[in-house]
C-alpha cells in the first residue's frame, strides 16, 4: 500500500506499531520538495535484521539505500517501519536487499536507485548483495557507501 502526499500520511506524528511483515506495511511516498534538481538521498541501517526462511535463525545485515529522488521521496518514518517489518520475515539475504530496492524503485521512479546490503557472516562466510536501477545519472555525486569489506578478528 501507498500514499502519495502529505495530507494522507498515516503514520507520521502517529503511534504506529511495527508491521508484522513486509507484506503488511505501508511504504508512503511525499512529493519531492526539490524536484527538478539532481542530487542524492541516502538511508543507512546498520541493523537490519530478517530471519533465515529454511533455518529461522536470525540474520544481520549494514544496508546503504541511495537515491536519486524524481517526483517523490520516501517518507522516512514509513521506510524505518518497512525495514523493521523484516524482523520475523523469512527470506534469504538476495531476496531482501533486491526486494527492498524494487519495492522503492516501484513506489519512488526515481532517477537512479541503488542498495547495498552488507550481510554478517553465518557459517563463516558473509554475503553481500549489491543492485542498482542503472547508471547513475552522469552530474550526481556518489559517495562510497562506506562499509568495509568484512575481515572478521583480522
Amino acid at each position: 500500500m501507498t500514499s502519495d502526499n502529505n495530507e494522507t500520511l498515516t503514520q507520521l506524528g502517529a503511534h504506529t506499531p511495527l508491521p508484522a511483515s513486509p507484506e503488511d506495511a505501508i511504504l508512503e511516498r511525499v512529493g519531492n520538495p526539490q524536484a527538478g534538481t539532481m542530487y542524492l538521498a541516502r538511508f543507512t541501517c546498520p541493523e537490519f535484521t530478517s530471519l533465515c526462511p529454511v533455518t529461522g535463525q536470525p540474520d544481520f545485515a549494514h544496508l546503504v539505500i541511495d537515491y536519486a529522488p524524481n517526483d517523490w521521496i520516501v517518507e522516512s518514518k514509513s521506510l524505518k517501519l518497512y525495514l523493521g517489518s523484516f524482523r520475523n520475515h523469512g527470506a534469504f539475504h538476495e531476496d531482501c536487499t533486491v526486494g527492498i530496492a524494487k519495492k522503492l524503485e516501484e513506489l519512488l521512479s526515481p532517477h537512479w536507485l541503488r542498495i547495498g546490503g552488507y550481510w554478517y557472516p553465518r557459517g563463516g562466510m558473509p554475503i553481500d548483495v549489491f543492485y542498482q536501477t542503472g547508471q547513475p545519472p552522469a552530474d550526481l555525486w556518489i559517495p562510497d557507501q562506506g562499509v568495509p569489506t568484512y575481515r572478521g578478528r583480522g
